[in-house]
């Protein structure tokens, strides 16, 4: 009984530290699983449900600070590299996936992480293929993994080879999986960044819809259960209604600010979920897909970034 009153405790401690100037995204993400791997997270709390619905608040939220314009624009110089960087990386992993023997449902559902936007495409994507539950699960862990490395990994690089707020936000849109880690490794270089981070980002969540289409014709699935990430749709809403009613600035800003915090605490509930037995149930063979996947489209488009974006 005393135990289970600490662990909560710490958890909520853990929590409200997201909402302090002292707790950034990558030590929210540490602190998490920190806390989950010495055994102080508690078992009753439904990381996964809550992590869903307040990352889809809080994007919703993140729109009210976007400039209408500036969303347009970003969106537009982006459809490119959306596309084909979404494409060849599900043609691409399905390729290695194969050379490398991996089962077809997990290198499926890393591609589609990879290529869209983590862990909800994979969700989006797995009762399309009618996928079991541990391809989904494997697929999953690699996915957090690999965010949480690009999470402390994408502002160190971005620094280092000097990119602009406009190239990292483009780059961190492009090459990291989930939205989470994307805005955390964004707002951390900068505020234009995590604008243009965030835009792209859902503009690239949208394929969702048709790749999970497309991934029922190739398994030859009759689901018809697809995911369509409304909240995208909400997102948009809260941008053009705050450019079109803008008296009430104060308000947005507000809305905007509590929206990076929570966030954080996204990131700090998703490190609550990552453990180290769960890493070591994925095993060698999907983590090594995913790595190699991950780093080719990061370089790609890294180089692509680099010579054709200012």
């Amino acid at each position: 009984m005393l135990s289970h009153v600490r662990n909560y405790g710490l958890f909520v401690v853990g929590a409200l530290m997201c909402f302090t100037p002292w707790v950034s995204s990558p030590i929210a993400l540490t602190l998490g699983f920190l806390l989950t791997s010495f055994g102080f997270v508690p078992h009753t709390i439904p990381l996964t449900k809550i992590i869903k619905k307040l990352l889809a608040y809080s994007i919703v939220g993140l729109g009210f600070g976007i400039n209408i314009s500036q969303a347009v624009t970003a969106t537009e110089n982006g459809f490119g590299i959306i596309v084909t960087t979404i494409f060849s990386t599900l043609i691409l992993g399905t390729l290695i996936a194969k050379w490398i023997g991996l089962e077809r449902e997990t290198g499926h559902l890393i591609a589609s992480g990879t290529a869209i936007c983590g862990g909800s495409a994979i969700a989006a994507v797995a009762p399309a293929i009618n996928a079991k539950d541990q391809p989904v699960a494997m697929s999953l862990a690699v996915i957090y993994v690999l965010n949480s490395i690009a999470l402390f990994l994408f502002p160190v690089i971005g620094h280092a080879l000097g990119m602009s707020q406009v190239q990292f936000g483009t780059w961190a849109a492009i090459a990291i999986h989930d939205t989470s880690s994307v805005v955390g490794a964004a707002q951390a270089y900068g505020e234009e960044s995590l604008q243009i981070a965030t835009t792209l980002k859902l503009a690239r969540a949208l394929w969702i819809v048709p790749v999970a289409f497309i991934s029922a014709l190739m398994f030859k699935s009759d689901s018809k259960k697809i995911t369509i990430p409304f909240f995208i749709l909400f997102y948009c809403a809260a941008i053009v209604f705050s450019d079109q009613v803008p008296q009430f600035s104060a308000v947005y800003h507000g809305i905007y600010s509590f929206a990076k915090q929570t966030l954080v605490l996204c990131l700090f509930l998703i490190g609550c979920g990552i453990s180290v037995s769960k890493l070591r149930a994925t095993g060698s063979k999907p983590m090594l897909f995913g790595v190699v996947l991950w780093v080719i489209i990061s370089v790609s488009s890294l180089s692509y970034i680099m010579t054709h974006i200012q």
